[in-house]
């Protein structure tokens, strides 16, 4: 058992350094000798734990997607305590979806390098079954939750029924997707995505309804 989380954290040491090289220069040039570099250890180490790039990109993705979904989880749990420490509450479905989308945007340091992760990541997707199943599974999954939000909402009283949809659970994600691409391309700064992020959220439920 020790040997196993051994390996494990190891694993993680060497995504944190792809993530380091992604932060500063990207990933396009980024080789598993580059990588091993960063990571103090020797190419030969590394491909003990990693055989291909495609392999250490994917490790390293849903490594980097573990800890931004534990990061939005704590801002829900965060919600749910109430202003100030007060009395526990429940979160309203748009919190949650707030809480969420937010999530999905480059808006500090581990965000960013995140995202740039992901966007390598892909880009070689486009063209590779194998690392397209990912997309392809966790998509699907995202819509699914942010549907059952939505359909809370309107059982709720705080949205329209008609627009309780997986098509308005897939917006709000392409929505997301689209701003935290033009944040990081310098199009919008993180700011302005929350600006129009909230005004696509005040859009969907009615400005009125928080």
């Amino acid at each position: 058992m020790p040997k196993k989380v051994d390996h494990e954290a190891r694993r993680q040491e060497i995504s944190e350094a792809l993530w380091r090289i992604a932060s500063t220069r990207g990933l396009d040039g980024a080789s598993l000798r580059d990588v091993a570099a960063e990571a103090g250890i020797s190419l030969g180490r590394l491909q003990h734990y990693f055989r291909t790039r495609d392999e250490m990109l994917l490790f390293a993705l849903r490594h980097i997607n573990r800890l931004a979904a534990d990061r939005i989880r704590a801002r829900i749990e965060a919600l749910a305590g109430g202003p100030a420490g007060g009395p526990a509450r429940e979160p309203t479905p748009r919190e949650v979806l707030r809480a969420c989308l937010s999530g999905m945007l480059p808006l500090d340091d581990k965000s960013r390098t995140g995202l740039l992760v992901g966007a390598a990541y892909f880009a070689r997707a486009v063209h590779d079954k194998t690392l397209r199943a990912e997309a392809e599974n966790g998509i699907p999954q995202l819509r699914a939750f942010f549907a059952g939000q939505l359909r809370l909402a309107a059982e709720r009283g705080e949205l329209p029924p008609e627009r309780a949809t997986e098509d308005e659970a897939m917006l709000l994600i392409s929505t997301a997707d689209g701003l935290a691409t033009y944040v990081l391309l310098g199009v919008h700064d993180p700011e302005t995505a929350l600006r129009l992020l909230d005004l696509q959220l005040a859009n969907l439920f009615g400005a009125d309804r928080v």
